[in-house]
């Protein structure tokens, strides 16, 4: 596929994929700017955004939950009976400033609990895996005006399916730039910790490369990579003739072990991701929506390794200067046994696909067959409303 000069100037400005994050680029004929964020794992929507106040929280995972709010190092207030997780102090100053909307007991139309499924049905935006992903359609779908009608560019090793699609897409990215994942550093450094020559080598080496001892454990490496790729696309954004549709990734959700000690880091990662985000959009932060997604939830119930496992609805994320934020949305399904999904998950309330068509509707002007080409078989799914600031 041929890629245009501006393309190909984007590209070598602009790609980056480092570790488990990575991102993707579109040009649109909008002057909005859309980022969508892909947390791959599932994030454990009741731990990032905790309902404290439902009396059944504890029963099921007490040594899950954070302080409360008000001790030290306790949660967020979020208005009485949600507390953000205390990783994200950058969140919640969005949330004082009314520029961060949660989003609770959400899933999408599937009920898979495998990642490979859910992820595809995610990023397909339907209940089956499509050669498309929804953003591209965006990008088709948008009316034409001028030369950036129809360009799009991704930047990366590979192109997410969310970003694949008709919509013209080109990709680059620097030869070796790409880091194994964590998770397969820590199996090394598991099979060999017990053995007196190549353990302590091993460790050694791991840690001479920066990663937090026993990559081991606490799993993430040092520095954020998530926060550079995050900075620079908001600098990317900000650009008069730059992208207006980002695809962000991030890794390293799946807590089936020690999930307090293991979901932190990834939490400050997504914090300080966002918030270099903002800055690197500037005054431009007040034309941007970013929605944060996952593929589903976790269960309500710890399991015996202090971890949850697969679920169905867990917590989505709206923020951005154009946002109308500052209080979280969704209905509370509770907590009670009779209440949780075939016994063992967050029942779902809302339907994803409403949330992401409210931004498209609200932010992009968005509607019609163009909407409905978007996200097929999803007509009768009312986008959800007051997302979005009036302009």
């Amino acid at each position: 596929m041929q890629i245009t000069r501006r393309s190909a100037l984007l590209g070598l400005t602009a790609a980056w994929t480092l570790g488990r994050s990575s991102l993707a680029f579109a040009a649109a004929p909008t002057d909005r700017r859309l980022v969508v964020v892909i947390l791959r794992g599932a994030l454990d929507g009741m731990a990032a955004v905790v309902p404290y106040g439902d009396p059944n929280l504890a029963a099921w995972r007490q040594p899950l939950i954070p302080r409360a709010p008000g001790m030290p190092g306790g949660m967020y207030d979020l208005g009485g009976f949600y507390g953000l997780h205390p990783a994200l102090s950058g969140l919640h100053e969005m949330y004082a400033a009314g520029e961060m909307l949660p989003v609770h007991a959400v899933a999408g139309s599937y009920r898979s609990r495998s990642h490979f499924d859910a992820q595809d049905f995610l990023e397909s935006g339907a209940d089956q895996r499509l050669t498309s992903g929804w953003l591209n359609r965006v990008v088709s779908a948008l009316p034409a005006s001028g030369a950036a009608a129809g360009e799009a560019l991704a930047v990366g090793v590979s192109v997410p399916l969310l970003l694949r699609g008709p919509a013209e897409v080109g990709s680059w990215a620097p030869e070796g730039y790409q880091a194994p994942p964590a998770e397969l550093y820590a199996r090394i450094a598991d099979l060999n910790h017990a053995d007196p020559l190549t353990g302590p080598l091993i460790a050694e080496g791991l840690s001479e490369r920066g990663f937090a001892h026993g990559v081991f454990g606490m799993g993430a490496p040092h520095g954020n990579s998530l926060a550079m790729l995050a900075g620079a696309a908001g600098r990317m954004l900000a650009a008069d003739n730059g992208p207006r549709i980002v695809a962000l990734e991030a890794g390293g959700w799946d807590t089936h072990a020690a999930q307090s000690q293991r979901l932190t880091p990834p939490l400050r990662a997504l914090d300080e991701g966002l918030v270099a985000l903002k800055q690197g959009l500037g005054p431009q932060w007040r034309k941007t929506a970013v929605l944060v997604m996952t593929e589903f939830g976790r269960t309500a119930r710890m399991n015996g390794s202090f971890g949850t496992d697969h679920g169905t609805a867990t917590v989505a994320f709206v923020l951005g200067g154009a946002v109308a934020g500052g209080r979280v949305a969704g209905t509370w399904p509770g907590l009670g046994a009779t209440k949780l999904f075939e016994n063992r998950d967050l029942a779902p309330t809302t339907d994803l696909r409403a949330v992401a068509r409210g931004v498209l509707v609200q932010h992009l002007g968005l509607s019609g067959a163009g909407l409905d080409s978007v996200f097929p078989g999803a007509g009768g799914i009312a986008p959800l409303g007051g997302l979005i600031r009036p302009a």
